[in-house]
């Protein structure tokens, strides 16, 4: 390729609305352009970036055994609604009606339809099995940003593993696992995995892929001492063991007047500290009005509550709900004595004795609740979220919370779609038995931006040799005759070599040849001028080190191509 005939259109400045460092320069070095919100335009650079990490996705999973499809985007409702996700997945699923008034969705991912095509399996002996393909998704983000980070339209490789019982599960699991971890490592970013939750996956075991960044939504939980890691959302610790006094036989009420929070509480005469308070929320589990109660120093997760729930729709009750359900207002709430609605009580309060709640009378309280005497506790759950600083579970040393970029996420689904649509082989010993399905995704758009958050600097993106737009650039000071044959050369010698060049032979500075070069991330640029040319060298400069250095013009192809080469491994 020619700069000259290429559409790459920089800008000095990054849009107002971009904060992660990735949106910025995509959009600066010209490899994308939002249409509206969530949604981009890939230009020529942005889609070989995008090509290339596909690729490497594509090489990995194929490297396992994978045999690539390709599925509709488009799917029937009925499909969906089969698996019971239609209603669950709410409105991040974009859903229209075609010509005839069939119901039917957009894909935000694939397991059902993989299910249909594994319905034609008959026999254990043609598991175990790997399939994906690397296809539009869909989702209605109600906040996208970030660029590339979060976004409604992007390609994922979703594949899915096909197996004859839980063990083949885990050799298959453990093999993306695996393949995963090349495919960061091929693109630039660190990573770690994390203990997760399933969400409306479902399935009973699942990985995230995690990279730290400032630019992430995810807090993960990480221990520095031993390998402990779990995403916010999954992670518990060892908390001390409290020493409570057992307190009064009963119950007893007390004048609280105007104590509306658990602070206020803490300061009022005869009150009690955080952590002996018992807080009670009043939440409603798809309209079943619902108390769930934790520590009153400790903040619930809702997403563990709604995986020990299997709740679909999960809010605060409104002021009217809560006060018909309880008969006062939030600052006077508790579970004491309440038969009428379901309680879901944290384990950190399993045991505790003489706490202090809400009465459910303004302006009351309890002092000297014994949980399990007091509380008619209908289910107990880890339902807290995790703080910084407290113990590890497995070790005891002080936790961290990182700030992540979700790379890649890869589940146990079990036999949950394999039951409802019929995907069954036949087995010597147990007849016809539901195949074991594992679920593996990995965004292509987010991993490409994910390797621009790791890899850049103040001068631009400094892509990985093997996902850069071009491995290498020759760049040609001045366009007579002498420079323009040389450079025609190189690029030619380059091309043969199978590395993939660009030559700059615009009619500018340059400085701005230069600072397109680095701005886009070119892993090696090889300089032609006049002066070099009397000499005969020209400058090789490597945009990871900053290194310049002078190599013999003769020369000149074959140290690019070594360096392409050794960069690849």
């Amino acid at each position: 390729m020619r700069w000259s005939k290429l559409f790459t259109p920089t800008l000095r400045d990054a849009p107002g609305d971009a904060v992660a460092p990735s949106h910025k320069l995509l959009v600066r070095g010209g490899f994308m352009r939002q249409l509206h919100a969530g949604h981009y335009s890939m230009l020529p650079l942005g889609w070989k970036v995008h090509q290339k990490v596909a690729q490497i996705v594509r090489e990995e999973i194929d490297g396992i055994g994978g045999q690539e499809f390709l599925l509709p985007t488009m799917h029937p409702a009925e499909i969906w609604q089969a698996s019971g996700r239609w209603d669950t997945m709410g409105e991040i699923m974009f859903r229209l009606e075609d010509r005839r008034g069939n119901a039917t969705a957009l894909g935000i991912t694939h397991e059902e339809i993989f299910a249909t095509v594994a319905s034609e399996l008959s026999s254990y002996k043609q598991l175990p099995q790997i399939w994906y393909h690397i296809q539009t998704k869909f989702r209605d983000e109600a906040r996208p940003k970030s660029g590339l980070l979060r976004v409604r339209e992007f390609h994922m490789k979703d594949s899915y593993s096909f197996d004859v019982d839980e063990a083949g599960l885990d050799a298959n699991f453990d093999l993306h696992d695996a393949a995963y971890r090349r495919i960061f490592a091929r693109l630039g970013i660190p990573s770690f995995g994390v203990q997760a939750s399933s969400g409306a996956m479902g399935g009973n075991d699942s990985v995230e892929f995690m990279t730290p960044s400032d630019a992430g939504e995810d807090d993960v939980i990480r221990c520095p001492q031993c390998d402990y890691s779990a995403n916010i959302e999954k992670g518990t610790s060892a908390l001390p063991k409290m020493d409570d006094e057992p307190g009064p036989d009963a119950p007893e009420r007390f004048d609280t007047p105007g104590v509306r929070t658990i602070k206020a509480l803490e300061e009022f005469d005869g009150g009690a500290p955080a952590d002996r308070q018992l807080k009670t929320l009043v939440m409603s589990l798809d309209d079943v009005i619902t108390l769930v109660v934790v520590r009153g120093d400790h903040q619930l997760n809702t997403q563990k509550l709604a995986d020990v729930t299997g709740a679909i729709t999960i809010r605060p009750a409104e002021l009217e709900e809560t006060v018909a359900a309880l008969g006062a207002k939030p600052g006077s709430l508790g579970a004491v004595g309440v038969t009428d609605h379901p309680i879901i009580m944290d384990e950190a309060l399993r045991g505790r004795t003489n706490m202090t709640t809400g009465a459910n009378t303004d302006d009351v309280h309890y002092r000297g609740v014994s949980v399990e005497r007091d509380v008619p506790v209908g289910q107990w759950a880890d339902l807290r979220e995790v703080q910084a600083g407290e113990p590890c579970p497995n070790c005891g040393t002080a936790l961290t919370i990182v700030r992540c970029i979700e790379i890649g996420h890869i589940f146990k689904l079990g036999t949950k779609y394999a039951e409802v649509f019929g995907v069954k082989v036949s087995t010597p010993d147990a007849g016809d038995v539901p195949v074991v399905m594992g679920s593996y995704g990995i965004g292509i758009g987010r991993n490409m931006a994910a390797s621009a958050e790791a890899n850049h600097d103040d001068k631009g993106l400094v892509w990985p040799v093997e996902i850069a737009p071009y491995e290498a650039v020759i760049t040609l000071m001045r366009l007579d005759d002498e420079c323009t044959a040389a450079g025609e050369k190189l690029y030619d010698d380059l091309r043969a070599a199978g590395v993939d060049v660009i030559l700059d032979d615009r009619d500018a500075r340059a400085g701005v040849k230069f600072a397109d070069a680095e701005l886009i991330g070119i892993p090696f640029r090889l300089t032609i001028g006049p002066r070099g040319l009397k000499n005969g060298s020209a400058e090789f400069h490597t945009r990871a080190t900053g290194e310049t250095v002078d190599v013999s013009i003769d020369t000149a192809a074959a140290a690019v191509w070594e360096a392409v080469s050794a960069a690849k491994g």
